[in-house]
C-alpha cells in the first residue's frame, strides 16, 4: 500500500497543549473508523510536529482518500506527497 507525507500548516500548532493532541487524534481517528467500516483502506502511521507544520504519515490505497479524510476530519492540507522508497542505515550495508 503506498505511503504519503501530508504536510499541514498549523500556526503555534507545537505549542499546544496535550489535550489539543488528544482531541485531534480522536478526530482523525474516528474520520478513519468511518472510513475503514466504508471499506476504505487509509491508516495513519504518526505525525511530526514542526512548530507551524506537521508532516504526517499515512497509509492509502490513493491519494484521493488522503483528501477525503482531510475534509472530514476538518484539518489543512498543504501538500501530498507519495513515498517512492525508505532509505534507512541498513541501506549502507554490502551484500
Amino acid at each position: 500500500m503506498p505511503r504519503y507525507v501530508i504536510e499541514r500548516d498549523i500556526p503555534k500548532f507545537g505549542l499546544s497543549e496535550q489535550s489539543a493532541f488528544r482531541e485531534g487524534a480522536q478526530t482523525s481517528n474516528n474520520a478513519l473508523t468511518e472510513m475503514r467500516a466504508e471499506k476504505k483502506n487509509i491508516q495513519w502511521e504518526h505525525t511530526y510536529d514542526a512548530d507551524n507544520k506537521t508532516f504526517c504519515i499515512y497509509l492509502a490505497d490513493n491519494e484521493g482518500l488522503i483528501h477525503e479524510h482531510a475534509q472530514r476530519s476538518g484539518f489543512p492540507m498543504n501538500k501530498i506527497t507519495e513515498i517512492r522508497r525508505i532509505i534507512d542505515p541498513v541501506a549502507g550495508e554490502g551484500e
